[in-house]
Formats: structure tokens, sequence, C-alpha cells
């Protein structure tokens, strides 16, 4: 029987919760848990048992005590090196297959338990890169919950060479960001006058030259790279997911006004030929009432539910930014990364269910976290096209190791080639290539 009965002392919401994500959701097995010791004792199957104490000759993993616990509270992580990089909860006992807990370990990641803890945010109101244990230890560029993963897979094997593993396949989504469809078009006229005063003011006359030659119609708004995104998408084969800024204009929300005609004709457009989120603005993080109002409004825009979201500015306040999402029926969140370090921040590249820690449950909504975002590369990190075509391509290849999901986060502006963005066209050209490549 192709199954593995898995024995734990104690049945929790986290152990469930872990044993789904390693067992059903990322090496697609079936599984049993029990906490029966004489059935498991007198079962003709696969097993393995995690808990304290080895009670038989079985396949055993020792647990720290973490997933036997509710609530959050600060812990000793108990960091090594193991196989070249930096582990957690070490434990000491000659019976057990591993010298850390595994389990615990991935739970801690993918549950983002430090975000739990006192932490001082950035400027704005995030948990930012640096604080992340996994930056810090130096493996935020590896998805070490996978590659955990296929180590427990692995010892499996090595104790069941009949068991069978289904084989997963790298999988590549492209997501885009919609903060402003456009530069200089479709702003309004105050907006407009502002920015030709702001050009004179600066004596930036190619600025104050482009503005006026779009808004005469001579030459193409240099943030409409929305047909080059087609082509991208027949040339490569792709279906991307794009999310929609569709709140009122603020200090941090510099959209187009979502009443504006063109505007919503291309939200249908773009909805025709991908997938449609919506973009909370900046301050629904404090406002969740702001949020129900974008998501309604983008609903009856585009007729249908829409059940997808990342947050502007990738504000996440855990675990209320979530919480607020599920309450307003969104299924699918793709805010899971990092603006100021490219990797993986909750340490897996495959999509992923919430738990919420304060709640001690699982929850429906599925986490969809990106590996890279153009702006990290760019603005953040400062890196020459060269050298960020370099980092994508050492990313893509981390993914492809332990057959994950690799989700870029790009914008419509970083395909201008113009400005700030001179040269970055080819960096995303080269992540399509690698990331689409056999």
């Amino acid at each position: 029987m192709n199954e593995i009965l898995i024995y734990v002392p104690k049945i929790t919401n986290r152990v469930r919760y872990v044993f789904r994500l390693v067992f059903k959701d990322l090496l697609k097995v079936s599984y049993e848990i029990t906490n029966d010791l004489d059935a498991f004792q007198s079962a003709d199957k696969p097993k393995m048992m995690y808990g304290m104490k080895a009670h038989t000759d079985d396949i055993f993993f020792k647990a720290s005590g973490l997933l036997f616990e509710k609530g959050v509270h600060s812990l000793e992580y108990n960091t090594f090196n193991y196989k070249g990089d930096k582990a957690i909860f070490q434990i000491y006992d000659e019976d057990a297959i591993l010298p850390f807990d595994v389990f615990s370990a991935m739970f801690f990641l993918v549950s983002r338990y430090e975000e739990y803890l006192p932490f001082v945010r950035d400027s704005h109101a995030r948990f930012a890169a640096p604080l992340s244990v996994s930056s810090q230890w130096g493996i935020l560029e590896k998805p070490m919950v996978n590659i955990w993963t296929l180590e427990v897979k692995q010892i499996i094997l090595d104790r069941y060479p009949e068991f069978v593993f289904p084989q997963k396949r790298f999988r590549f989504v492209p997501t885009y960001d919609i903060d402003s469809a456009w530069a200089y078009s479709q702003k309004g006229w105050l907006r407009s006058l502002g920015g030709f005063y702001i050009a004179v003011k600066t004596l930036d006359f190619k600025e104050f030259g482009d503005r006026a030659k779009v808004l005469m119609g001579k030459i193409k708004d240099p943030f409409d790279t929305f047909d080059l995104q087609r082509e991208y998408q027949k040339k490569y084969n792709l279906y991307p997911v794009y999310f929609i800024l569709f709140g009122m204009y603020g200090r941090f929300d510099k959209n187009i006004n979502f009443r504006n005609g063109r505007f919503r004709r291309l939200v249908k457009w773009l909805a025709d030929y991908a997938e449609v989120g919506l973009h909370p603005s900046y301050n629904t993080v404090e406002n969740p009432e702001l949020l129900k109002e974008e998501l309604v409004s983008l609903e009856d825009l585009l007729k249908t539910d829409i059940t997808r979201s990342r947050q502007h500015f990738l504000r996440l306040n855990l675990p209320d930014t979530y919480q607020n999402l599920i309450e307003n029926d969104i299924k699918d969140d793709y805010t899971m990364g990092f603006a100021a370090l490219p990797g993986f921040r909750a340490g897996i590249c495959d999509t992923y269910r919430f738990f919420d820690l304060e709640l001690d449950v699982e929850t429906k909504l599925r986490l969809h976290p990106f590996a890279v975002m153009d702006g990290t590369l760019r603005d953040y990190l400062n890196l020459t096209p060269e050298d960020a075509i370099n980092k994508i391509k050492k990313l893509i290849t981390e993914v492809r190791k332990v057959n994950g999901t690799f989700i870029s986060l790009w914008h419509n502006e970083s395909l201008s080639d113009e400005k700030r963005w001179t040269g970055w066209r080819r960096v995303y050209e080269a992540l399509l290539e690698e990331a689409t490549k056999p």
C-alpha cells in the first residue's frame, strides 16, 4: 500500500498542518496520522515516528516540542551547520534519523513565526528583510522547506525502496503589479499641470517634452507596455496574473482614477488574456473597509468574483492582513516575499495554506510566494542589468532543483526600457527565457 503511517504522541493543529504540507502538498502521497501506539506497531505498511522518544526501530524524527505547543513565544533556535546550510532546532538523540527537528523548522518558516514576535517596523510598517533569520543565516535564497522535504523523501525511500512518489514538475508563474498604467496619459489636467511644473522646476526638459508629446499623441506613453506583455505571453506560452491598484489616489497610490474609461477598458482587456486580482491600496492595512470597497469596485467592472490579491508596497501585517483577506473571500494571496531582498520569505517555493498562529488554525487562504521583484534588484540592491540577470538565474536554478514554482513580480513601467529602467527590458526577457526553457 502506497501510504505512510505516522505516529505522534499528540495530534495538534500544528502537527496536522505540517504533515499535510509535506506529504500531501509537496510530496503528493497519502498518509495517516495516529496517536495509537499499538495500532502503529501492528501496522504492516511504511511508517515513521515523530515525537520525543523512539518506541520502535522504525524511522524516528525527534521533536523539539514546537508542534505540540500553542501560542507564540521567544524561541531557542539552536542553530547549527548542516550540509552546507544553517538548520534550526538541533536535537541530540542517537535514535533520531536527523540531528534537528525538521518538521518544526519547516513550520517555523512557513508560519512566519518570527513575524508574530516584537520587531521594529520599517518606514512602511513592514517586517523588513534584514530582520529575517533566513537572511541573517544566509539561507534566504534557498527554498529550505522544499530542500528538507526532499531529504524526508529520501529517508523514506532508503527504508522503503518500493514506495512510489509522484514526480513533481517545475512551474513558472509571471505576475505583474499595475501601480500606474500610464506615466503621463489619463492623469487629468491637475496632475498633468503639476507634472509640468515639477519638470520646469527641476530643469528636466526631457521629462517636460516627453509628457507633452504623449499628451499630444505624438509618442506612446512609456508605461504602456501592455502590448509587449501580450507578445511575451504568446511567445513563451504564459498565463500571468495581474494585480490592479483600484483605489483612490493618495500619497503612495499614484494610480489612474479607477473611474477612467480608458483604464477600465485596459483592465477588461487584461482579464481576457490573464487572471486578474486586486492590488489593495496602501492604507487598506489599517482600514479594512477600504479593501472591501476596492474589491467590490473591481468585481463590478469585471462582473466576476475576485479571489486573488497582492498588497501594495507588500504591506503585510500578520495575522491581521490575512484575516481581512479571508473575511472578504480572497482565496489566493501573492504578497509573501520581501521588498528589500530576493529569495524565499517563508522558505518555500510552492503554494501553501496560511496557518494563523493567533487562532492556532490552518486556513483556506493559499499563499503564493514570489522569489524576485524588479524593484528589489534595481532600487534596493542597485544591481546592474547583468548582475540582476545572474541573480535571477541563480534563484531559478534553486527552484528547479526542487521542482518547485518560480513566481516573479514585475511592473509595466520597468519594461519601458527608459530612464532608470534603461537596459532592464532585457533583464525580464532573460528571466522569461530561463524560466521557460525545457
